[in-house]
Order: structure tokens, then sequence, then C-alpha cells
């Protein structure tokens, strides 16, 4: 299988994925490490693919979105963006919105903490 073909599978099998640096548990990179506490914070149940450890996945990710930077967040099959965009996305109110329009769950009140102590 192709890393095309694995980063399709793995977007379409999972409603958020986020391709990043480590693991959610250990991530390797701050950016990296930014979007997955924002998520594990909100409660959020993701997959979590670790570009290290494969170099195909690694710059298939990157070829697959046209974008040149990890992390990278998927949510129901769409790219997100990376750790700029999540970060003013969480901050702004909209990434709560995209999770309610896409049915995720997350923890409403973690995300208002967020906002508040960011205020």
């Amino acid at each position: 299988m192709s890393a095309e073909e694995q980063i399709r599978e793995t977007i379409t099998d999972n409603d958020v994925v986020l391709y990043m640096k480590g693991t959610k548990e250990m991530p390797q990179c701050g950016f990296s490490s930014r979007v997955a506490g924002v998520l594990n914070y909100m409660g959020v149940s993701f997959r979590d693919v670790n570009v290290l450890a494969d170099d195909a996945i690694r710059q298939g990710i990157k070829d697959f979105s046209d974008w040149p930077t990890i992390p990278q967040l998927y949510v129901k099959g769409e790219f997100v963006g990376g750790c700029d965009i999540i970060t003013e996305m969480t901050l702004s109110g909209e990434l709560d919105q995209l999770f309610d329009q896409n049915g995720v769950s997350y923890d409403k009140d973690a995300a208002d903490k967020i906002r508040e102590a960011n205020g």
C-alpha cells in the first residue's frame, strides 16, 4: 500500500487524525505537543500518527495536503491545518464549531477554559 493510500485510509477510518512528530502521549516537537495538548485537554478522541516512524508517511502527508509542515489535523477526512491555524481556531471558537458540525464530541467547558486562560 502506498503512503497516499495509507493516509487516505487513516483519515477515512477515523473522525479526527493528527499527523505529528511523536505520539499524543509523548510528542517530540513543540508544535505537535501544542496541538495534541489542546485535543487531549478538550477530551477529543483522535488517532495520532507518528511521522517520525515512517519517512514515506512523513513526506507523503506533506504531499497529500500540499502543506509543508507537521503537525497536520484532519477532521472527517478534511485537512484543517497546522499548529498556528489550530491555535487560532481554538481561541476563536472555530474549532468548537467544526467539531459541532461534524459530530465530534469534546469537552465544551475545557474549550472555554483554554479561551479564558488565553483571553
